[in-house]
């Protein structure tokens, strides 16, 4: 048996940021099971199945997660995806990518094999391609023809600020901020709230800028507000080299010391702006309909009880009673 664990809020972790326009789109959410699981690793304590001592505590987290997401935006669609063991695309090209990270526990990536087995009792189909990552999958799936319309609003599940380049009319994003329990939904003025400039430009920022936690060199001696600024003023990065290899009148505005540091980066902030841009057409077959949620509550009752997660067996119903799906 899992000890419980309950949310510190009883408001609504997703719908109260909504618009209430919003509730008469069909919603499609995507989770991003490696960001949510790291994020539920490192939020809620150890914990352990009575049954076998399988470490269970992100499992745990990641379940809450995705029964709060069901259950506040009622989605008529949904899925998951994973990151891949393998090397990417973007090791290939850059062997340095993300090479500083260190390697988590054991105890964290035994839980993936579990987070998959409950994301099946829930008939919501996982997505994971060999040499790309799961923003790259996400990006896919948020870009497809059928996915991509007025009619449904997409909403992206992670921890990870990465996918905000992919908020549009269309899609939004569901950033966790801090553990499990708080969250901020992006649409294109929260992005540019935050930022000053559209969802899109935050490539060209984080190519220039850099990005430590991916090892991304980006233009070194330009940090973030030198970045902001001069996406700001000249959009792109593309514009402003264009810029500077035309002498145009705008460059007088950059520092000299700046503009120094541009023309010696220009290759690195391009390799920055490869690196970071998501692939909106990875080479997998992706099915709308297979993504429609159709919860049978026996299965998903019995791996809790599996799990010993007894105190989220009564809330199952509750689900299938309140889901989008139904209703319709």
């Amino acid at each position: 048996m899992v000890k419980q664990l309950t949310l510190r809020s009883a408001k609504p972790l997703f719908a109260g940021a909504i618009p209430a326009v919003a509730f008469f789109m069909k919603k499609f959410i995507v989770i991003d099971g490696n960001a949510i699981l790291h994020r539920a690793w490192h939020a809620l304590p150890p914990l352990t199945s009575k049954k076998d001592g399988q470490p269970v505590n992100a499992a745990y987290g990641f379940t809450l997660i995705l029964m709060k997401a069901i259950k506040d935006l009622k989605p008529v669609y949904g899925a998951v995806t994973f990151d891949r063991k393998e090397k990417t695309f973007r090791h290939e090209e850059y062997k340095e990518y993300k090479a500083q990270r260190p390697k988590q526990p054991d105890e964290l990536y035994s839980q993936i094999p579990i987070i998959k087995d409950i994301v099946k009792s829930f008939n919501i189909p996982i997505y994971e391609l060999s040499r790309y990552e799961a923003d790259d999958v996400i990006a896919t799936i948020c870009a497809d023809k059928k996915v991509n319309i007025p009619e449904i609003e997409t909403v992206v599940i992670t921890g990870d600020m990465d996918v905000l380049q992919l908020v549009d009319g269309n899609t939004k994003v569901c950033a966790l901020q801090r553990g499990i329990t708080d969250t901020v939904l992006y649409d294109e003025e929260k992005v540019k709230e935050r930022y000053g400039f559209a969802p899109k430009q935050l490539i060209d920022y984080k190519a220039l800028r850099g990005d430590p936690s991916d090892n991304i060199p980006g233009a070194r001696g330009i940090g973030e507000v030198g970045a902001i600024e001069l996406i700001k003023e000249f959009y792109s990065i593309e514009k402003l080299y264009s810029a500077i290899e035309s002498n145009d009148p705008k460059i007088e505005k950059i520092k000299k010391r700046t503009l120094e540091i541009l023309k010696n980066e220009k290759d690195n902030v391009l390799l920055g702006k490869r690196l970071v841009t998501l692939v909106l057409d990875a080479p997998f077959e992706f099915s709308l309909e297979d993504c429609k949620i159709k919860i049978d509550v026996a299965p998903i009752i019995k791996i809790f009880e599996e799990l010993g997660f007894n105190s989220l067996v009564p809330k199952v119903n509750s689900l299938v009673a309140g889901s989008q799906g139904n209703l319709f």
